[in-house]
């Protein structure tokens, strides 16, 4: 599914370089459930960015599928983050003008989805993350952790094999914490591939494997314990 072979990433400003990225390998296999886990600077939001396609690397080569990210077009990126990647943020992101279902379907609105067709499958998104009863409600008529469920929704909709989740717990208390990463490992249960960006060890123990960033570099990459492969 992932494969990052000597991935770099500089960031310039005048004469000062940044090296946010030092030359990282890492392979992620259809189906896993991966969490990169390190403090702030490390690089892991860096990481991150350039597996959703939202920032290219400085140097070497990201293959998302068997696909070199870097010989695509913007239209085609834009197309492999719409419709092949699941986005989950720490900030909902969500639209509070607009109902649940409403912002569920932003992503079909992109990918020229019929209305009647988008209506009917952010309904079954949220059907499926437990919001059946609010898919009416307002992102100000809902919990954090009801926001963050509108937000995995959305993420599910246009039915994606990649699931990126950036600190997806870090506004939310610890019930909704522990409701949020129940639904996450449902869906790795349901055959998903789940990469879950934290700084949290209690919440990185969840996945299988935990890739530890530190100094822009991948120091460790171990199953972690208790959890069969």
């Amino acid at each position: 599914m992932i494969t990052l072979e000597g991935v770099r990433k500089t960031y310039r400003s005048g004469s000062v370089e940044f090296e946010a990225l030092r030359g990282v390998d890492a392979a992620i296999e259809q189906g896993e459930y991966v969490a990169v886990i390190g403090p702030s600077g490390s690089g892991k939001s860096t990481l991150m960015n350039i597996l959703g396609c939202l920032d290219n690397p400085t140097a070497g080569r990201y293959l998302l599928a068997g696909e070199d990210v870097s010989s695509m077009s913007e239209t085609q990126l834009a197309e492999v983050r719409n419709r092949r990647i699941g986005f989950v943020f720490q900030q909902f992101h969500l639209l509070a003008s607009q109902s649940a279902w409403r912002n569920v379907e932003l992503p079909l609105v992109y990918a020229g989805v019929p209305r009647a067709d988008r209506r009917a499958r952010a309904i079954a998104a949220l059907t499926r993350v437990g919001l059946a009863d609010r898919v009416d409600n307002r992102p100000g008529e809902l919990s954090g952790g009801q926001q963050q469920r509108v937000a995995v929704a959305r993420a599910l909709v246009t039915e994606p094999a990649l699931i990126l989740a950036d600190e997806p717990t870090g506004n939310l208390d610890s019930r909704s914490t522990a409701d949020v990463l129940a639904l996450l490992d449902e869906l790795h249960a349901a055959g998903r591939t789940i990469v879950l960006i934290t700084h949290e060890h209690d919440v990185a123990a969840r996945a299988e494997r935990n890739l530890v960033v530190r100094d822009g570099e991948i120091v460790s990459d171990e199953p972690v314990a208790g959890v069969s492969a």
